[in-house]
């Protein structure tokens, strides 16, 4: 059985299907509120975007040129929507695998009024490879990942090689890789592997970490770790 697990994986690798080996997320569904079922139902044909729809046209897209900003992981949804209503110069794509954040934010952001936000329910690996065309992000954010703070556990974290060349892929020369993390152990692995990667430059003038910029929406979570004297980690490279 293990055999043929095997051959079947290389001989869609052979064919240039993706296949994730492993997963840097757990599936924690939960149960959605009416709230949350109800912003699905009603404005997913206008908000949603489908992985299985594969490489998206951007400039159909929002009906605009506007520069595309790109959250992995966004939660509830409730900081990229506050950042999409206050740049409604810029356009916003979330991906989150969880069906209530999803549910969530599209509750939220159709509450605030905001029409510059796409959403993927999906693994966000995987529409980085099959749905997002090469060298059209303006920004790529990824605010406090799952630590998997176990040393056992660390393969499992997003940041990897692999990861951070699949980004620089989508981004436009110039174009931003955020990442914030609040566990240092995290933060300084992050920066080992962006300072490991070709094609990047750190915008930190200390070469290590930047200012949490305004941009990015202080949350009540990281507000309380400041009182508590917790550190938060903002890392920032541009494509060169």
């Amino acid at each position: 059985m293990t055999e043929k697990i095997h051959k079947t994986i290389e001989q869609a690798e052979q064919e240039g299907k993706y296949i994730r080996k492993v997963r840097s997320f757990v599936k924690r569904e939960g149960r959605l509120t009416k709230n949350q079922e109800r912003a699905i139902d009603n404005h997913w044909q206008d908000m949603g975007l489908n992985h299985s729809n594969g490489i998206i046209d951007v400039q159909n897209l929002f009906a605009n040129d506007n520069p595309i900003v790109l959250e992995i992981g966004f939660g509830m949804g409730k900081s990229l929507v506050e950042m999409a209503k206050a740049a409604p110069e810029l356009n916003f794509i979330g991906v989150e695998v969880h069906k209530p954040g999803v549910g969530a934010c599209i509750a939220s952001a159709i509450e605030e009024g905001v029409t510059n936000l796409k959403v993927y329910e999906h693994d966000a690996i995987e529409v980085l490879a099959d749905c997002i065309p090469d060298g059209v992000l303006t920004t790529v954010q990824l605010f406090f990942p799952d630590p998997w703070h176990k040393k056992k556990h660390h393969k499992r974290r997003i940041v990897q090689a692999d990861f951070v060349e699949a980004i620089r892929k989508k981004l436009k020369v110039g174009g931003v890789f955020h990442m914030a993390t609040d566990w240092e152990n995290y933060a300084e692995c992050m920066l080992e592997d962006m300072q490991s990667a070709q094609g990047y430059e750190n915008l930190s003038d200390t070469n290590d970490y930047v200012p949490r910029p305004d941009s990015r929406p202080l949350t009540k979570f990281e507000s309380r770790g400041h009182r508590l004297g917790h550190g938060v980690w903002d890392i920032q490279y541009s494509k060169v």
